[in-house]
């Protein structure tokens, strides 16, 4: 066995972190030696909370977790995974309808960086529905989303998306 670490980067928006990003960071935590969650600048989406926002959220919620960090990236995720030495970009899956567009990204990666492998974790079956937009939708018409995300992340929520 080598002496290198295995990193794996979870890269996502984290608009903000629910339970089921919770979950797949955990999961990924147990496979890797480290796990890089990587809050990504999508520019066809407008963010509802700030980069330091979401990382403070991450940190927050990960901090049980001794082998994760937090980073941001504004630049291709190819060039990062490259760049740091990662060996998986993990991704989770919801639906079928997910896979499409990971495996799409996926091929895109791996053809920039050929040393970029994605790895899929299917979301837990509680899970399976749940997204930072359904969230922030739900919360926005005063929905209880208290079992969707952390209190941490409930109280930034409520503060500033709930419709008064």
């Amino acid at each position: 066995m080598n002496d290198l670490k295995r990193i794996a980067v979870c890269p996502g928006s984290f608009d903000p972190i629910t339970y089921g990003h919770l979950d797949i960071i955990k999961r990924a935590s147990q496979i890797f030696d480290e796990v890089v969650i990587l809050i990504s600048v999508n520019a066809v989406k407008t963010p509802s909370f700030t980069e330091a926002e979401r990382m403070m959220m991450i940190k927050e919620n990960t901090n049980e977790f001794d082998n994760v960090v937090i980073d941001v990236l504004d630049g291709l995720l190819a060039d990062y995974v490259k760049k740091i030495g990662a060996i998986a970009i993990v991704k989770g899956l919801r639906a079928v309808s997910d896979f499409e567009y990971e495996f799409q990204m996926a091929l895109a990666n791996k053809k920039l960086y050929n040393g970029a492998e994605t790895v899929f974790l299917t979301a837990s079956s509680e899970n399976m529905y749940l997204s930072s937009s359904v969230v922030k939708q739900i919360a926005y018409f005063g929905g209880d989303i208290s079992h969707f995300v952390p209190n941490n992340v409930l109280e930034f929520i409520r503060k500033r998306l709930v419709k008064e």
